[in-house]
């Protein structure tokens, strides 16, 4: 193919077609003193995003992540607590997300240094030893990683485990631990090279992970080995459970729930044909636990699965792509409420499988669906629980458009009796991606 350099002749008629147009004059006199997002703000749009829905169950105060990439642990221990609250008859609970966070950051230390020692033979420059150093450890994760940590270390109430500075405030804690991580792969990588044995190379990376317990302690804490659940409910009633484990108070209060549920996925890229199953390589937290598995399924399906649950009044995890057209204060995403095209002038058209492809989109943020308004039996809006404390939208909660969830919804967590027919494909064995696909992406 010819490399086609740009002439003279087009800059000169590029400019003579900007200076002749009303439309590229007005959007350079408002982006000249506005942000662009505000100037392409379409208010009737906005105007549509009532918070106002015929399905709506009765959920809890929102909950705050804070200054850290954990929603997917704060939106599945939301839904969690809505069951527990429910069967308590309590008006306010929460579970401990710093729990969670710090076993699953201890176990995924491990499974870092594990896939380091698996690719030990390859340069570091190799594409997945490449993407596993860059991804590192961080705060975001996928369904089946919270399911991973809960079975083996269960949950406790977050009275039992509370919030400290590093666990809200996680940048500086993970840049140290990435940097330990990274020096200690590169000893490990050097035993394997020079021929060290199995045994010497498992004891010296026992040595790094007490090190890494000590750390992620000073950071957290120490997690309970037991507790004892205080609560009072809605009556005034005091009530005291003493010297539960977390996972006898997991085994109590969450029970199957997790056995039932499935992560469905709706990918419509030609790669993934519907009703198969999917992992990818190298992503998990926990060695020995179960693979990230997704079932996809076409766009009606997904949503009729999430539609039968809500209509149980159950709510519902799921994952998105919340950086596209977005309005943080008001609380909304709806592509309808921005006008790019017309404010630059750009052909910014993207199917989603194409969003998907191309690097346009992927999810990065999981929250809990608790509600659908639906006219003549099709969802137009959907109300949202985020995990971003109480300051915007409706104390916290959330309004999609139902094009928004059509374009940016990737991802969702539902019982297996909501997937009617469809159940018997979540048993697949999987086909395995790549550990860069777009499915392999975490929420925080």
């Amino acid at each position: 193919m010819n490399h086609t350099p740009v002439t003279a002749r087009q800059l000169q008629a590029w400019s003579d077609a900007y200076a002749a147009s009303p439309q590229r004059r007005l959007a350079t006199r408002a982006l000249s003193k506005c942000d662009l997002n505000d100037v392409a703000f379409v208010s009737a749009g906005a105007q549509a995003m009532r918070q106002k829905f015929s399905l709506e169950i009765e959920t809890l105060e929102v909950t705050n992540q804070q200054s850290s990439g954990r929603c997917w642990l704060f939106a599945a221990l939301n839904v969690l607590r809505e069951r527990i609250a429910k069967e308590k008859n309590l008006e306010a609970f929460e579970l401990s997300q710093s729990y969670l966070a710090f076993w699953d950051k201890f176990e995924r230390c491990n499974y870092f240094l594990e896939s380091m020692l698996e690719t030990a033979s390859l340069p570091t420059d190799d594409r997945t030893v490449a993407h596993i150093l860059h991804t590192g450890v961080h705060d975001g994760g996928q369904w089946d990683m919270f399911v991973n940590v809960v079975r083996k270390y269960g949950v406790v109430p977050k009275d039992a485990f509370d919030e400290t500075y590093q666990s809200s405030h996680t940048a500086a804690m993970n840049r140290v631990l990435n940097q330990s991580l990274k020096a200690c792969a590169a000893r490990l990588r050097a035993m394997v090279a020079a021929g060290e044995g199995e045994d010497a190379i498992q004891a010296e990376k026992e040595s790094m992970l007490g090190r890494i317990y000590g750390f992620l302690c000073s950071c957290y804490g120490e997690p309970p080995a037991s507790f004892d659940f205080e609560y009072v409910d809605k009556d005034k009633a005091y009530h005291i459970e003493k010297g539960l484990t977390p996972l006898d108070f997991c085994a109590k209060y969450v029970g199957d729930l997790l056995d039932r549920t499935v992560s469905i996925i709706h990918a419509p890229t030609q790669d993934k044909p519907y009703h198969k199953t999917y992992t990818v390589r190298f992503l998990g937290n926990v060695v020995g636990g179960g693979d990230v598995r997704h079932l996809n399924l076409t766009l009606d399906e997904f949503k009729g699965a999430i539609l039968r649950q809500l209509e149980a009044d159950k709510v519902v995890w799921f994952g998105s792509d919340v950086g596209k057209y977005g309005e943080r204060t008001l609380g909304l995403w709806d592509d309808g409420s921005y006008d790019y095209e017309l404010l630059t002038g750009l052909e910014l058209g993207l199917s989603k499988a194409d969003g998907l492809d191309y690097g346009f989109s992927a999810m990065n943020h999981a929250m809990v669906i608790t509600g659908v308004n639906l006219e003549s039996g099709r969802p137009t809006r959907w109300k949202i629980e985020n995990s971003w404390g109480d300051k915007n939208g409706q104390k916290g909660y959330y309004v999609c458009s139902d094009s928004w969830f059509d374009r940016f919804v990737y991802q969702a967590a539902v019982e297996r009796e909501y997937l009617g027919d469809l159940a018997p494909l979540a048993n697949q064995a999987p086909a395995v991606l790549e550990p860069w696909d777009p499915m392999g992406t975490l929420a925080d």
